[in-house]
């Protein structure tokens, strides 16, 4: 669910969670940035050839339901769903970020990625140069 109302009243709200629904999410305001990840963990995780994220910062998504948390990399959690399996979010303690993947949103066609990661594991058959792409990760 979208509620857009007046910017100086009340911010943009969206909504999602995983697919059994014992995990939401809502996320207010604008994404810091919306990406396309081809690193081998985001496909194995999502089970596709790419993991796809809009990132808000950490203050303005409020949770609820119970998670489990698997810690992907020195600094890499990803929370999922213990009842259904789905990947709720990914998070790195060494940003004040929550990763929210696109797929797990109630609406289609609100978040378009602008950059792609790790694109030396991209498929070869997607298309190339929609957005700006890094072969590894995004420079800071």
């Amino acid at each position: 669910m979208s509620v857009e109302k007046d910017e100086t009243r009340a911010a943009t709200v969206h909504e999602g969670g995983c697919a059994c629904g014992a995990f939401r999410f809502r996320a207010t305001g604008k994404p810091i940035r919306v990406c396309i990840c081809h690193c081998t963990t985001c496909r194995q995780v999502h089970g596709s050839a790419f993991g796809a994220y809009a990132i808000y910062a950490r203050g303005n998504v409020m949770m609820s339901g119970s998670l489990s948390t698997w810690k992907s990399s020195d600094d890499g959690r990803r929370h999922f769903c213990p009842a259904c399996g789905s990947v709720a979010y990914m998070e790195f303690t060494t940003r004040d970020e929550v990763d929210l993947p696109i797929g797990a949103f109630d609406e289609t066609g609100v978040f378009e990625p602008t950059y792609e990661l790790w694109c030396k594991h991209r498929e070869p058959w997607l298309p190339q140069g929609a957005r700006a792409e890094y072969d590894e990760g995004r420079p800071h």
